[in-house]
């Protein structure tokens, strides 16, 4: 299950606005097309539609907003924001994450924020807790805000090189590596441009 840009405008009352995420979209589209399967963007991204979808899904990837502290009133903190609908908020919290029972291999939370949360003895208690307590086997989060664009590269990266090689560790890893080095040649590459050219 493949998720980009979810219409974010009718999330009720938060803190900020929630802008939409270009990168996010490409990125869905993307993996989409490497997984040869649908993807939800825009208003089809429901919390409601999700929740449900994600009851079956072997592989899930939420390219989205992560939020941690936004929501005061919840016991386990972090949310998923989604697309609002008649039936829902458009927010997939931890404690909604709590009530399913998944049967999912892998879930990517391409979003900022979505491995922080309390820290505990027990660890550190958020959505990435929520997830394995749902029967997930691995998860993929952040630790920090993600900027759209490069996470987008990232994220298609790493599921090019997981098609090469099933650990999702060394996929990971290798599309690090990747991303570094294009980014890296990019900047480079503009430096001369702009040298070249008397910029500088």
């Amino acid at each position: 299950m493949i998720v980009g840009n979810p219409a974010m405008s009718q999330i009720g009352d938060l803190p900020r606005q929630l802008v939409a995420l270009p990168g996010s979209e490409k990125e869905a589209i993307a993996i989409a097309q490497i997984f040869n399967t649908k993807r939800l963007i825009g208003k089809q991204a429901t919390e409601s539609v999700i929740e449900q979808l994600m009851l079956n899904a072997k592989i899930i990837h939420l390219a989205t907003h992560g939020l941690l502290n936004e929501l005061k009133e919840t016991e386990v903190p972090g949310a998923i924001a989604l697309a609002a609908s008649q039936t829902d908020d458009g927010l997939l919290t931890s404690s909604e994450i709590l009530d399913l029972r998944l049967k999912t291999k892998l879930v990517v939370l391409s979003a900022c924020h979505t491995g922080r949360g309390i820290i505990t003895g027990g660890g550190v208690i958020g959505l990435s807790r929520s997830l394995m307590t749902a029967s997930v086997a691995s998860v993929v989060v952040s630790l920090w805000s993600v900027p759209d664009a490069p996470t987008c590269l990232l994220m298609i990266e790493f599921d090019r090189q997981k098609q090469a090689n099933p650990d999702k560790a060394h996929a990971l890893g290798q599309a690090m590596l990747t991303v570094r080095r294009n980014i890296l040649t990019l900047a480079t590459g503009l430096h001369l441009f702009f040298y070249l050219n008397g910029k500088m």
